[in-house]
């Protein structure tokens, strides 16, 4: 794609796209169009005044436990609910870099959870599968851009809040070293511990972002400076991935995926070491099931308990239990897990001795719904075997979409010690597949019948795009109706659709999946750029009729709607 869209014209379309999604248990604040054109406008202004924006025009939300003026942050509870008068650091530097906040996003209530599910607004559901969770605790900021909502958007992670829904939306999830992205504004879950994460559907975009939010603000205490860019891959890099039985458990094809991604990474270049990752795994565990749990008591444990009645109303019996058991533990556990953290932690450093980064699942299995409200604590303790350590470690970690297995995204991650974040992004880079675009102009757009195969495909948004003024438009006999578009020369007509962008074996099985008289072949675009676009066999558009004079299928379906009522 050559030409980027207006921030208006994103703005309009991400607003069209939320509509036509209707998914209203992401959002706990969506603002109103009017007032986001506004500033769209300006954007748009500055843009064309030469100003500098690197993220200028793209659309994006902010999880409800990060500040941001003008909208209130409740954490998932309206009672917890403050209106900030200034933005957090954050979401300051996101929109002084161009991007335009939409709305705040549903989450495990104060970021406690990783399932996505414990909300007084609603359990938020898997992009690609509503039966099943979308991975939390920024469940709603991860399904947004999952669904091409928004092009970014910004979570928090603890204990894998920032990955694991990226992993089960198949999606980018970015974890920078902690403190590189100052948590100034944001609720705490646990202080020391807290990362504010960026999710986008490209990892170029995603770490473009958290480099822009990065920076002392000289507010946060816990502000870290980048200490330059961390070691440099060597030739050929070294890659730990678990030994096999700490493979054990994951869902039904993700062994297999795992080592498929394994063999992929390994063909690039990678030498792959097989470590014995039990102490980082042990140290996993005690960030529920140990004193560090006192933290989340220290953050919200008063309000909770100032609150008690509303346990089960507006306030997450689940969240509620976690945190109010933060409280029974003594300064002396406290030291003592912090001894026993420190001895796991340098014998985690001596496993992972002479390896640039750790290759693991990003979480261990998908559960849906149903399973989740049978087990909701355990359930929900599966989700975080290989995040939780990250955190506590002071490591910096990545999750990136590997495979689809039964339908559904598989995804992994890379983690690093502190400062290494670059690093980790060059070896996920070999991991990702190439892209491919593609247009479509009928049942395949956004909201219509067929968009679902663009969808489950790994398919998202790029760009509303109008064809060169050489095509014709027919609508064809077909179920659900669909048109054809032909390349006809200087008698056709200029064509509205959308530019989707798929990972290159999505395009593969969707192209397999084609039926006739469908076609794929090179469309050009009213700027001069080709893609990839869906035509028609010539021979299908005899007696079809021609409706190109409405300029595309939606707005010839409104007129034969207008007709029939």
């Amino acid at each position: 794609m050559s030409r980027r869209p207006s921030a208006t014209d994103r703005v309009r379309h991400a607003y069209e796209r939320i509509a036509a999604a209707d998914r209203p248990e992401i959002w706990i604040t969506l603002r109103p169009e009017a007032e986001v054109l506004l500033e769209a406008d300006a954007i748009d202004a500055r843009v064309e005044a030469g100003e500098r924006l690197p993220l200028a025009g793209l659309v994006a939300a902010v999880k409800d436990n990060i500040d941001a003026a003008g909208l209130p942050t409740t954490a998932a509870s309206a009672t917890f609910a403050y209106s900030p008068s200034v933005d957090s650091t954050a979401v300051a530097r996101l929109r002084a870099a161009g991007a335009i906040v939409l709305g705040k996003t549903n989450l495990d209530q104060f970021a406690t959870g990783l399932v996505g599910t414990r909300s007084p607004y609603g359990a938020v559901r898997n992009a690609w599968d509503p039966s099943r969770i979308s991975g939390g605790s920024s469940s709603g900021s991860a399904v947004a851009v999952a669904l091409g909502l928004v092009d970014v958007s910004l979570g928090t992670d603890t204990a894998g809040s920032g990955r694991v829904p990226a992993a089960l939306n198949g999606i980018v999830g970015v974890k920078l070293t902690r403190g590189l992205i100052p948590t100034t504004g944001v609720v705490p879950a646990c202080r020391t511990l807290d990362v504010v994460t960026v999710f986008a559907r490209e990892l170029g975009l995603a770490r473009r972002t958290g480099e822009l939010l990065s920076g002392d603000d000289g507010l946060d205490p816990l502000a870290r400076r980048d200490q330059g860019t961390g070691t440099p891959l060597p030739t050929r890099p070294r890659v730990a991935i678990p030994t096999p039985e700490h493979l054990e458990g994951l869902a039904d094809g993700w062994l297999a995926a795992f080592n498929f991604t394994v063999s992929r990474l390994a063909l690039s270049g990678v030498e792959i070491v097989e470590v014995d990752i039990a102490p980082l795994l042990e140290a996993a565990t005690l960030l529920y099931n140990g004193a560090f749990v006192a933290e989340r008591y220290a953050a919200v444990g008063s309000f909770i308990e100032e609150h008690r009645d509303l346990i089960g109303t507006d306030l997450d019996p689940s969240v509620a239990s976690i945190v109010l058991g933060g409280a029974a533990f003594t300064a002396v556990q406290l030291f003592e897990d912090g001894e026993r953290l420190d001895l796991l932690a340098a014998a985690g450093r001596v496993a992972l001795d002479g390896c640039d980064a750790l290759l693991t699942p990003t979480t261990t299995w998908h559960p849906t719904l149903a399973e989740l409200e049978a087990d909701p604590i355990g359930a929900n303790s599966r989700m975080g075997r290989y995040t939780n350590f990250a955190n506590l470690l002071d490591m910096c970690s990545l999750a990136v979409p590997a495979a689809t297995v039964n339908g559904l995204p598989f995804g992994v991650m890379l983690t690093a010690s502190a400062f290494q974040d670059r690093a980790i992004a060059e070896l996920a880079s070999r991991i990702l597949e190439p892209s491919i675009d593609i247009l479509v102009v009928g049942a395949h757009l956004a909201g219509q019948p067929l968009n679902w195969q663009l969808v489950s495909a790994g398919g998202s948004f790029a760009a509303a795009v109008t064809t060169s003024s050489d095509y014709r438009l027919v609508a064809l006999d077909t179920v659900p109706p669909k048109p054809g578009l032909v390349r006809v020369g200087a008698e056709g007509s200029a064509i509205r659709g959308e530019v989707w962008t798929l990972p290159a074996a999505g395009f593969g099985q969707f192209v397999a999946a084609l039926p006739q008289p469908m076609t794929i072949g090179q469309v050009t675009l009213s700027d001069g750029s080709s893609v990839a676009g869906f035509l028609c066999e010539p021979i299908a558009i005899e007696g079809a009729e021609d409706i190109s004079a409405f300029g595309g299928w939606l707005a010839w379906r409104d007129a034969v709607s207008a007709t029939k009522n």
